[in-house]
């Protein structure tokens, strides 16, 4: 059996929601209906940004071997407006971390997008901030050669009917979209022949 560690926030989580309906559960419903033999764990807590993740990372790298790494943070740096920089300086110290850990791991990127409709604020300088973040996970999966979910929320943000009342957490069939998004990405690299 490998692991896939599933490493982020509430989104990941599945914030107010049963742990069998966030994303990492239904992926893990997939794996067993195909029989492939991964185990998923849900690493995600809830309002974690990029620098909690670096420093959470250690205890969940050393509880169990890691095959493969779904890395989606970032949505709670964005809401914060942390700069970019940091952004990207704590998820390539989580990607180092991991690679020189498990240096056989597949690691996955999970991309965002500012999750603000910016038309109300007006204001240039997020519009401009909205697009470096955005532009931020896309950098990093290039420069790693990772394999890349290009928008985790993609036909979720924004839909009411998706989402829990707050507007910002996917409900259970928005989670669903979700799932669909990372296995795009994830469910190939789970089907090849592991090399040697």
């Amino acid at each position: 059996m490998k692991n896939i560690i599933f490493f982020g926030d509430s989104l990941t989580a599945g914030h107010g929601l049963r742990a069998s309906e966030s994303f990492p559960s239904l992926l893990q419903q997939r794996l067993d209906e195909q029989h492939l033999s991964y185990k998923a764990y849900n690493y995600g807590v809830s309002g974690e940004t990029s620098a909690g993740g670096r420093q959470r990372l250690a205890s969940v790298l050393a509880r169990h071997p890691v095959d493969v790494f779904v890395l989606a943070l970032g949505a709670n740096d964005g809401i914060r407006g942390i700069p970019v920089r940091e952004t990207t300086q704590n998820l390539q110290f989580i990607i180092d971390a991991v690679r020189r850990q498990y240096p056989q791991a597949q690691l996955v990127l999970a991309g965002l997008e500012f999750p603000f409709d910016l038309g109300p604020l007006g204001g240039h300088r997020l519009a401009h901030y909205a697009a470096e973040f955005k532009a931020l996970f896309r950098t990093l999966a290039e420069k790693n050669s990772l394999p890349f979910v290009p928008f985790l929320l993609q036909g979720v943000l924004g839909r009411r009917e998706l989402n829990l009342p707050d507007g910002v957490h996917p409900n259970p069939a928005g989670q669903k979209i979700l799932a669909e998004n990372v296995w795009q990405v994830l469910g190939p690299l789970l089907q090849q022949p592991v090399s040697s």
